[in-house]
């Protein structure tokens, strides 16, 4: 087993991700070409958890914005959670990644109910988690859900694997200027107002000295390359 800088991590994915060049929805391809980059990291032992937005299906902030009830929206989002995690359930199992979807919401039909210790003892088993439908309560975005779940499980670290390449002074997309940061503290990422994670989220990891690696997914490999110790993205921690 090749020697890693983590031995449990927590990945976020934005939903977005999903979509692929579609920009909507999910994406075959997409799917495709991340889940063998998760089985690339399975094959290294490392105990791997997911979190996966679901702003590809329905975003509830935007709902919200356009006059739906923000608890609404906020519960549909969930949903698109859920429905993204067992897209890439079935993606892994295809590749002989033993997973298990854990839910905030209760739908046993589908997924396991959301207990702590029995996402633990999945991990201890090498079963890949997906953990869905956010913490559970409105209000809360995605990158909050990651930060609770990653902490509550032991995780090392989150990886959150995103469309840019860390964390930026300004927005790369408008600003062909921008200065990346290799490194922040979670205070200076808060007082720049940066926006690549919820500031809920980098609080929460602050309390409980949590780092957070930011890159892109668009370049191949990257996580696994994080996982390996290479410099790559932006790290948030003490």
């Amino acid at each position: 087993m090749t020697d890693t800088v983590f031995r449990r991590v927590l990945i976020k994915l934005s939903g977005e991700v999903l979509a692929g060049e579609k920009g909507f929805g999910i994406d075959t391809k997409a799917i495709s070409k991340i889940s063998e980059e998760i089985r690339d990291i399975y094959e290294l032992g490392i105990q791997l958890a997911l979190v996966i937005g679901g702003g590809n299906i329905f975003r509830g902030v935007s709902g919200s914005a356009e006059g739906l009830d923000r608890a609404s929206g906020d519960y549909m989002g969930m949903l698109a959670t859920v429905i993204n995690s067992l897209a890439l359930q079935n993606a892994f199992e295809n590749r002989s990644i033993p997973t298990r979807v854990l839910t905030a919401l209760e739908m046993h039909q589908v997924a396991e109910p959301y207990i702590r210790r029995r996402a633990i003892r999945h991990l201890e088993k090498k079963r890949v988690v997906i953990f869905a439908g956010g913490t559970g309560n409105p209000y809360f975005s995605s990158d909050t859900a990651a930060a609770l779940r990653a902490m509550e499980i032991g995780a090392e670290a989150i990886l959150k694997a995103t469309k840019v390449d860390g964390v930026y002074d300004s927005d790369p997309f408008l600003n062909k200027d921008a200065v990346k940061f290799d490194r922040l503290t979670y205070l200076d990422y808060l007082n720049k107002n940066c926006k690549v994670m919820d500031s809920t989220a980098i609080s929460l990891c602050m309390d409980n000295h949590l780092p957070v690696l930011i890159f892109s997914l668009t370049v191949p490999n990257n996580i696994k390359r994080v996982l390996l110790g290479a410099k790559v993205g932006t790290i948030i921690e003490e």
